[in-house]
């Protein structure tokens, strides 16, 4: 019986010593990766939750969304510049993503509670209230096109127009993949999440953004700027599978609710995006919608705003028009 005792503690004991070797590794990455990659924008305080966003530029007002396990500096990168020239744009940080801070009641290891798309849009909406944006041109990528759709219908009064780019709209058959659904759970968030930041090379993060990038290749450049070292911190982690894991009763309320908006909607989405189908989301949004133009981006996959950012250009320049807001 003391033998049985004695061996439950030494395995209690080395349990609890690589616990503390793998929690000090994740620090040390996260601590490393945020010096390389400080925040590039201004805070803004909603009721205790920062947001991060980027402002540059003059002219109508467009917000930019970025899509799950990214950041402000996807948009920064190449379409942010291209848009400044003659607009203001507001590229911001979902709650928990990037530097943005995730809402009170959300976060941390046991707590798997996801903010739901509507409460994300609030927090960005009470963000840009304070930058005095008017009857801003949402732009909203996979993930964030649900929270741009959730903008719209919030404030359809005072929404300018959407642009969807590959946007999750509709409800998907099936289920996620299993590490989403890990990730998303107690076990994973706890135990799983800290092994993952901890220990993956960064090789295997390089390999996954080509695939989301596919049949298309990263540009020149945009790993050095992106950082996807980031996406590895325990936070954003948590933040993201719980995010995307709890989407999908939440995209099936909303979709109910697309034939309401008559402001301007522009979609682009890729016909070789496998992230988030064409014919599963925007297809169905665009008989939905009524005021929805889609277009097919012929060869393009996931990422049609680095495929071709001008033709992302075209498509706010065409809702502008549409909202008379020049």
């Amino acid at each position: 019986m003391q033998l049985v005792v004695k061996t439950f503690i030494v395995l209690m004991l080395v349990s609890l010593v690589l616990a503390v070797l793998v929690q000090w590794r994740a620090s040390a990455r996260e601590a490393s990766v945020e010096a390389e990659f400080p925040p590039s924008g201004r805070f803004i305080d909603v009721e205790g939750t920062k947001i991060h966003l980027n402002v540059s530029g003059q002219g109508p007002d467009i917000v930019l969304i970025h899509g799950a396990s990214g950041s402000l500096r996807d948009f920064t990168f190449e379409l942010v510049p291209l848009l400044e020239q003659n607009y203001r744009v507001i590229a911001v940080d979902r709650p928990g993503m990037g530097r943005s801070d995730r809402p009170a009641g959300y976060g941390g290891p046991f707590n798997i509670s996801s903010e739901p798309p509507v409460l994300q849009a609030q927090l960005l909406q009470a963000a840009t209230d304070q930058l005095g944006v008017i009857q801003p041109i949402v732009v909203g990528h996979s993930y964030g096109g649900a929270i741009a759709l959730a903008w719209a219908l919030e404030r359809p009064d005072t929404t300018g127009g959407l642009v969807l780019l590959g946007a999750a709209s509709n409800p998907w058959p099936g289920q996620l993949g299993f590490l989403y659904r890990m990730n998303a759970t107690v076990f994973g968030s706890a135990v799983a999440i800290p092994l993952i930041t901890a220990f993956t090379p960064h090789v295997v993060i390089q390999d996954t953004l080509g695939e989301i990038f596919a049949p298309q290749k990263p540009p020149e450049g945009y790993m050095a700027h992106f950082g996807p070292d980031m996406t590895l911190r325990r936070s954003t982690m948590r933040a993201n599978a719980q995010q995307v894991n709890g989407l999908k009763p939440h995209i099936t309320e909303m979709a109910a609710r697309y034939h309401s908006l008559t402001l301007p909607i522009e979609i682009l989405h890729g016909t070789e995006d496998v992230t988030v189908p064409l014919d599963i989301h925007s297809i169905p949004l665009s008989q939905q919608a009524r005021s929805a133009e889609l277009t097919k981006m012929e060869g393009v996959g996931h990422m049609p705003h680095h495929a071709d950012p001008q033709a992302v250009r075209s498509a706010i320049d065409r809702v502008i028009e549409r909202a008379d807001l020049r």
